[in-house]
């Protein structure tokens, strides 16, 4: 036991995690023993609380700080609304939020919200009608890169990716497979 603990003693942080509803915990716990929690990839605005998660650090920004660069590209542009699709687990329902959010504080619009489902693996409902139909020709995909691919696989068979729509991702995407 003795030896555990001193192999305890000798942890100086936590590299990690990937996902934000998994950095909660991690980021309490670091607050909790007094170590340092550094992630890569969560994003959740929340974690940004140093008296709630005084220990966690990140190397990529906030969503609020990306939907901030996305109203300024949409000042730059004079673009006034979108169209966002996003998958249904916390990194996207809290990226719509935050995006619908700021867009609505800086008089932007989003005209509609497309939930990509996690589960079938398709964007709910029609995509083509839905984008064909709408007066926005923006679409901020607000996807993982697990699924980027798949979501503009679709918008491709869709014919919704073409010169009528211009598309703003939040992972990349291998486009050698199209």
């Amino acid at each position: 036991e003795q030896e555990s603990q001193n192999s305890f003693l000798n942890i100086v942080g936590i590299v990690g995690p990937t996902f934000s509803r998994e950095a909660h915990q991690v980021a309490a716990f670091a607050g909790a023993i007094g170590i340092p929690a550094v992630s890569y990839a969560a994003t959740e605005p929340d974690l940004s609380h140093r008296q709630t998660y005084p220990a966690f650090y990140r190397t990529v920004p906030a969503d609020n700080t990306l939907a901030m660069g996305l109203v300024k590209m949409f000042d730059r542009y004079n673009w006034t609304s979108c169209i966002l699709i996003y998958q249904n687990d916390a990194f996207g329902v809290g990226g719509a939020r935050v995006v619908s959010d700021t867009f609505a504080n800086y008089g932007l619009t989003v005209r509609e919200l497309l939930v990509y489902d996690l589960t079938t693996l398709r964007v709910r409902g029609n995509l083509q009608t839905t984008l064909m139909n709408s007066a926005s020709r923006i679409v901020i995909l607000w996807a993982d890169i697990t699924y980027v691919s798949r979501i503009l696989h679709d918008a491709l068979d869709a014919n919704v990716l073409g010169p009528l729509f211009t598309w703003i991702m939040t992972s990349s995407a291998p486009l050698d497979s199209f």
